[in-house]
């Protein structure tokens, strides 16, 4: 993001003419000299360069010529251990254009919008699929020539208001304060202000809307409002949509990108039919396996390291199309491979990137699970039938109904089941007793399920894997 801002105030006077003249004659003719010196220089340096790979030597601090090698791990060319929880990033979204993987249809559509004057973006989708990711990047996406692209992007929570909102927009985005100097002569005083400071407490849509059109004259403007199912006020949401409608209407160059988890844009914003023509919708869904392949991919590249085919298809089998995961495992199988002073990730690193996956899942939902499998009976079926329920190939919303169980239960237990033998489970997982893990509804006999986090889906996979409750062909059968 690129803004623009003064770091001082500066203030004008006259100056006698002559001395500012000879000044300037003194500074031309010294930095000619110092430049037809370091050009002699540099012409000397890349004869000694030319062909030869050079890095930076941190122990002596000075250039030295080395050999590029991925064969020789006790002296690596780069720090991969740190760079790689700098390229796989589980715990925060993607912010880096050259890691962003996949998402080249949702990407275009978004920039599409932007590119239309009086249209406005809203992205949805389930939990964890790479919203964020999605907002960060679409600026260094942005091919604007001769402009300044500003997005400020927002996290909203559960207090904001109307005005807080947009109060934490203009808080990033500077103004040049110009002020004519009290007395004759011809001064002007220039500070930096935050854009914030002139809106007023109870701003309504006009008063953003006017401030708006004023900021657009500076560049491209893309306001950012990251988890916006986070605000629980109608008057908000209600406000936003006439805030959007108004900057349609009255054709204002900026674009206002929605952003949250909802299954319809119904979810996100009141009033949506009123500002039906003026948002262009993007949803979300989980990432296709070679989308989270990209990601391992990238992150080889720049880790100059390489996997195998398998291992690599295993973690985005596992992954549900969720890229946290693809993150977190392609962190633990890298750190795994690095372990053994190797380059190459193999299978047998995947294997132990579960298990510290497993370790590092959040607490609440490690409890939310073992709650849905516990039993004091040896043999139970709940594991089993959460797993099969992880494995069904579920609707558009993620619903499945209890028939497309029947199958990956079978193929996991290796026995055959109808309904009534699991059924019982099923309902077990909507209640309270076994942690809701199960979202229930419909009448008798037409049920649905569908996981209440769908993050719970890649866990289960691992758990089945990890207590060798499924094989990665079966895992592979029900992923094609």
């Amino acid at each position: 993001m690129e803004t623009r801002a003064a770091s001082a105030v500066r203030i004008t006077a006259p100056v006698e003419i002559g001395v500012l003249i000879g000044a300037f004659c003194f500074t031309l003719v010294y930095y000619a000299c110092l430049l037809d010196e370091l050009n002699t220089k540099l012409d000397a340096l890349q004869q000694i360069l030319d062909g030869v790979p050079w890095f930076l030597d941190g122990e002596r601090s000075v250039m030295t010529a080395k050999t590029l090698s991925t064969s020789a791990p006790d002296q690596p060319l780069i720090d991969r251990e740190i760079l790689a929880t700098k390229v796989f990033t589980p715990a925060t979204p993607v912010s880096e254009s050259a890691l962003f993987a996949g998402r080249m249809k949702e990407l275009r559509r978004v920039i599409d919008t932007i590119n239309q004057r009086g249209r406005h973006a809203v992205i949805f989708g389930e939990r964890g699929v790479g919203k964020t990711s999605l907002a960060s990047v679409i600026a260094s996406r942005l091919k604007v020539p001769d402009a300044t692209v500003i997005a400020p992007r927002v996290n909203c929570d559960s207090n904001d208001t109307y005005t807080s909102l947009w109060k934490k927009v203009f808080s990033q985005i500077d103004l040049l304060k110009k002020t004519p100097a009290v007395g004759f002569q011809l001064s002007i005083f220039e500070e930096t202000i935050k854009a914030a400071d002139v809106i007023k407490e109870n701003a309504g849509p006009d008063e953003v809307r006017r401030l708006l059109s004023l900021l657009s004259t500076t560049g491209m403007l893309i306001i950012i409002f990251d988890e916006f199912d986070r605000i629980l006020d109608d008057t908000t949401r209600r406000m936003m949509a006439d805030s959007i409608k108004a900057l349609s209407d009255h054709d204002v160059p900026v674009t206002v990108v929605i952003v949250g988890v909802a299954d319809t844009v119904d979810e996100l914003i009141s009033q949506h039919e009123s500002i039906e023509r003026a948002i262009i919708q993007t949803k979300m869904p989980p990432m296709s396996i070679p989308e989270v392949e990209q990601i391992i991919d990238n992150g080889m590249v720049r880790l100059q390291m390489t996997i195998e085919r398998t291992a690599k298809s295993e973690i985005a089998m596992m992954c549900q199309g969720f890229p946290h995961y693809a993150h977190a495992l392609g962190l633990h199988a890298t750190r795994a491979c690095l372990d053994r002073s190797e380059v190459n990730i193999t299978h047998a690193d995947v294997d132990t990137a579960i298990k510290r996956c497993l370790m590092d899942v959040d607490q609440t939902i490690k409890s939310v699970y073992d709650k849905a499998v516990f039993s004091p009976q040896k043999d139970t079926l709940h594991a089993h039938v959460l797993l099969a329920c992880a494995l069904v190939r579920a609707g558009e919303f993620g619903y499945f109904t209890a028939s497309a169980v029947r199958e990956p239960l079978s193929a996991i237990t290796a026995k055959s089941y109808d309904i009534p033998g699991f059924s019982r489970h099923l309902k077990d997982f909507s209640e309270e007793s076994r942690g809701r893990i199960l979202q229930k509804e419909g009448v008798t006999r037409k049920f649905r399920f569908r996981f209440r986090n769908p993050l719970m889906k890649p866990l289960i996979i691992m758990k089945g894997i990890a207590e060798h409750r499924l094989s990665v062909d079966l895992l592979k059968r029900y992923q094609a």
